[in-house]
């Protein structure tokens, strides 16, 4: 099995983004809070943008983009920070590398000194909820309406929370975060 890197894309990486994220509102048009078509047409300036509100982290084996993730200031919590847009290609699910994007968005949570990494899901989404609850993200009371509704994932989307160290509560997570010294499931 070949080694699979994870890189944080810089602002003129955004061609690179662009096509893993059209790629995931192809492959699953219901799970991102947007569409392939609210995105296709958007200009360099404005993928630009999005690559500057946000860490744009992208797994690669063999040199081939096999996933992608970005962690951001949260809107909704002071000095935390929220993981969103996870998505692996169908090929690939099942192999680490959802596990690796998301320990490296924990490691860049950690480095922006963010005291909590958010998830978001949408409430019927088991597989993400089993995903997040499996690597140490605890379901909150935390409710909103689905940005893009799906019958697929339900019309709310429920907060994971997964304290960093700067919480002061990540010690006390007796199951997670599984960090770099422990793979995930392959």
């Amino acid at each position: 099995m070949s080694e699979i890197t994870v890189g944080v894309l810089g602002e003129d990486q955004w061609r690179e983004y662009r096509e893993i994220r059209l790629a995931a509102l192809r492959d699953s048009p219901g799970a991102f809070g947007s569409t392939y078509s609210a995105e296709v047409d958007l200009d360099e300036e404005q993928w630009r943008a999005s690559m500057v509100r946000a860490h744009r982290l992208i797994a690669q084996r063999d040199g081939t983009a096999t996933g992608v993730v970005s962690v951001g200031p949260s809107a909704d919590e002071e000095n935390s920070a929220d993981l969103f847009g996870l998505w692996v290609p169908p090929q690939v699910r099942n192999t680490g590398i959802a596990w690796r994007l998301v320990e490296a968005a924990v490691e860049t949570t950690i480095k922006e000194g963010w005291t909590h990494l958010y998830y978001w899901v949408g409430s019927q989404n088991g597989r993400a909820i089993a995903f997040a609850t499996n690597f140490g993200f605890r379901v909150t009371s935390n409710r909103r309406s689905s940005r893009v509704p799906s019958e697929e994932f339900g019309d709310e989307d429920i907060a994971m929370v997964l304290p960093t160290p700067a919480s002061g509560r990540y010690l006390q997570n007796p199951t997670g975060p599984r960090l770099a010294s422990k793979p995930g499931p392959r």
